[in-house]
Parts: C-alpha cells; structure tokens; sequence
C-alpha cells in the first residue's frame, strides 16, 4: 500500500474518520468534515454521509446517515515542539461545527458533548484511537491507506469569540461552536523514512 506514505495521509485524517464514526453511531448525525476552505451550505445539505462502524460484526452494513443539518470544518495547527526530543509532534485543530436546520441547540449539544467525551481523555483517548484505527484502511487518491501514526494523548478546549456571531451569521448559521483539540503522536518509520 504505498499510498500510505503518501503526505494526504495525515494524523488530522484518522482523527476525522473517528469523530465522524463515533459521532454518527452513538447520535445518530451525520457530520461531515471539511477543510476549512470557501464552501456553500447548498451544496452540503444535497449530500450523505456514509459512517463505517467499527466493529463490522455488529453493523454488518454500512450506515448512511443523510445531513442532519451540522457540519464541521477544521484547520490544522503545527505547534512548536517544547522538547529537544523531535519524534513526538504536537499539533491542534480548530473546529468549526456548525447547525444550520432545526433543533440546533439540541443538536450542537449532543454533539459538542460527544467531541468532549471522546476526545478530553488525555492517553485514553489516544489509546482508543490507536486501537480503533489498527487494521482499518481509508480510502486514498489511489489506494486505501492505513494508520501510520501512534497517538499519545489529547485535550480539548472551547473558545467563545465575539467574532464567532459575526461568523456563524455570515454562514447562515443558527447555532455554531469552536472546539480546539490539542493532540500528541509519532510517526511510523515507513512515513520518515519511505
């Protein structure tokens, strides 16, 4: 598989892929995940969102679940590193979720709740992640690719910006959120040194 050392192979990837699997199943909203890029809400609410169950015994067929009306757009943020150590890496990511149908508020609850849950667990979230990700391929530009990445641990933090109402108006918005996941991992040889 050698688009696994591919450089669209990327921790923000699996950390997506969960929160989407995660959110999907346990709520029942599809929440897709975008880059953070110039996007319409149009365009959004005509797709569907196809959410791959961990364990395939127990969900034997996929779960489609259709836009329930949030979405989430991300950035990455590469911190410095604060050790001498250069093999451990720190990075954040900034989340945007956004409700734009009805119930918001329940909606931006359940799923602001859930972020927290999964995500603020420090290396128990890491290990989960880790395991959840072992042997699970995700589909490449041109072949699936695997984990090459070994999570530490994560912490979550939520920003409240004034700029956030002028934002998620602009948007169309009814409700929004800011989350901030900060996270530390390793990198598998075969992506150091390919």
């Amino acid at each position: 598989m050698a688009e696994s050392t591919s450089v669209f192979n990327t921790p923000v990837l699996w950390i997506n892929e969960y929160l989407k699997e995660k959110i999907g199943l346990d709520t029942g909203i599809g929440v897709p995940f975008f880059p953070s890029r110039p996007t319409t809400i149009d365009e959004l609410t005509e797709q569907w969102v196809t959410i791959t169950p961990q364990n395939s015994a127990q969900f034997p067929d996929l779960v489609r679940l259709p836009y329930a009306g949030v979405m989430a757009t991300w950035d990455r943020l590469v911190r410095m590193r604060r050790s001498p150590f250069p093999h451990i890496k720190q990075e954040q990511l900034l989340y945007y979720f956004y409700a734009t149908e009805s119930d918001v508020t329940e909606k931006m609850v359940q799923v602001q709740e859930k972020v927290l849950r999964l995500m603020d667990r420090e290396d128990e979230t890491a290990e989960e992640i880790n395991k959840w990700a072992k042997g699970k391929t995700i589909d490449g530009q041109t072949e699936p690719m695997e984990c090459k990445f070994f999570f530490h641990k994560f912490r979550v933090y939520q920003l409240e910006e004034v700029r956030d109402i002028i934002d998620f108006g602009t948007a169309r918005t009814y409700g929004g959120n800011k989350i901030i996941i900060d996270f530390e991992y390793h990198q598998d040889n075969a992506i150091v040194n390919p």
